[in-house]
């Protein structure tokens, strides 16, 4: 059997599957036009007597083996997705053979979204702006393109309050609310649009401690499924340049669940394995009063900004921008992005390790640029990211540029 004949029965395999699973919103998610193309990464219940399920062992790792090698881009790659929809023997045999973002530079289920990039070469991705419904739409690839290239990771929604500003973001972009398992996550200004703070909705590392909020409810009363907890992973600030004498943003990055040492020789940043399986997986324990079961809440506008940690957990990893330099014929501030940024912005910036001395980081290292994020279009731009930043840190601080910064600027 060829390997184009194979990947057309197991297209229309997964067809099927999806018709009679139990699951059907799961189905729907990775189909949707206006969801991530990424399938949730959670086992689909299937017909496990299908011949495809009772595969020798042999046999199934081949196959799966010759789809990874040979679909690595997108819309092409959907095979590798097809093939972990397949039943659950399959889909954990492809969970082995599918390499994390870091080590191949791809991203294929959801959990690679948070994972750090790769080390050599930046992950290209473009945001596309709605200016009527306050959405934006993180994409992979290279530019915008007309057909189904276009692949959706992350959705976010803006959402003013009295006293900030809510970026909430999600694998849908049509599913915004907080109580669903397509929200991964938000991002917080403070009045002012100077300071913001990236909340997960799981934890990136066991030692960090949900932040709660005033609305409660029983835990039965939630879906197993549903995130609950926001969790503190980084800061944002700009500062403030209301003379303008300062020059171009300047922006600092306080990434609190990376520690500085992730980006020294042989560091290593948290790279989290899989999404919660339940709910009671993302909340730490509660006490509980007279049998009652413990009380969570989710929607609060006051949460606090400074996480907490374990001891030993190491210094944070703090980003800066990289300094430009002042073109005396075009009379403004330059930066190379290589081509990637063709419509000068003062949301346009590039972002390079803040170390010292003392934490022995190399100087290559120190002037690679971890992430950048540019115009290139009437409400389109581009962000390219790479170790130790993971897709989703990446967009929440690309977000923050959007937000109106007159004291800033």
């Amino acid at each position: 059997m060829s390997l184009k004949i194979m990947m057309r029965e197991l297209k229309e395999m997964k067809d099927g599957i999806g018709n009679i699973s139990k699951r059907g919103g799961e189905s729907k998610l990775w189909r949707s036009r206006t969801s991530s193309h990424v399938v949730p990464d959670q086992p689909q219940e299937s017909a496990e007597q299908s011949p495809w399920a009772n595969l020798p062992p042999e046999l199934l790792l081949d196959i799966i083996h010759r789809v990874e090698e040979s679909e690595t881009a997108w819309p092409a790659r959907a095979a590798v997705v097809f093939c972990a929809a397949v039943c659950r023997s399959w889909r954990e045999i492809t969970k082995e053979i599918v390499k994390t973002p870091e080590q191949c530079g791809r991203l294929t289920f959801p959990i690679s979204l948070k994972q750090p990039g790769h080390r050599e070469s930046p992950i290209q991705c473009y945001i596309r702006r709605d200016r009527a419904t306050s959405t934006y739409l993180l994409f992979y690839g290279l530019v915008p393109s007309e057909g189904e290239g276009d692949k959706l990771l992350l959705a976010a929604r803006k959402v003013r309050r009295a006293t900030c500003t809510d970026f909430v973001i999600s694998l849908a972009a049509d599913d915004f609310a907080r109580a669903s398992y397509t929200y991964v996550g938000k991002l917080r200004s403070n009045f002012l649009g100077t300071k913001f703070t990236v909340y997960d909705s799981q934890p990136p590392c066991d030692s960090m401690i949900p932040l709660t909020t005033h609305r409660r409810f029983h835990s039965k009363q939630v879906s197993p499924r549903l995130p609950a907890c926001n969790y503190s992973i980084g800061t944002i600030t700009y500062e403030l340049n209301v003379l303008r004498t300062r020059g171009p943003r300047r922006m600092h990055c306080v990434l609190h669940s990376i520690p500085v040492s992730a980006i020294q020789e042989g560091g290593t940043a948290p790279t989290p394995l899989a999404l919660p399986q339940s709910f009671d997986e993302q909340l730490s324990p509660l006490p509980s009063s007279k049998g009652k079961q413990p009380l969570i809440d989710t929607s609060s506008t006051s949460l606090a900004v400074t996480p907490l940690f374990s001891p030993g957990s190491g210094e944070p990893l703090t980003l800066k921008n990289k300094a430009p330099r002042w073109h005396e014929q075009l009379q403004c501030w330059c930066l190379n992005f290589k081509g990637r940024v063709t419509v000068a912005s003062v949301k346009n910036f590039q972002l390079v390790a803040a170390v010292e001395p003392e934490h022995n980081v190399s100087p290559e290292d120190q002037e690679k640029v971890i992430l950048q994020f540019g115009k290139i279009g009437k409400d389109i731009f581009t962000m390219d990211y790479q170790y130790p930043l993971s897709a989703f840190q990446a967009f929440a601080i690309c977000l923050s540029s959007f937000d109106t910064k007159p004291a800033c600027e």
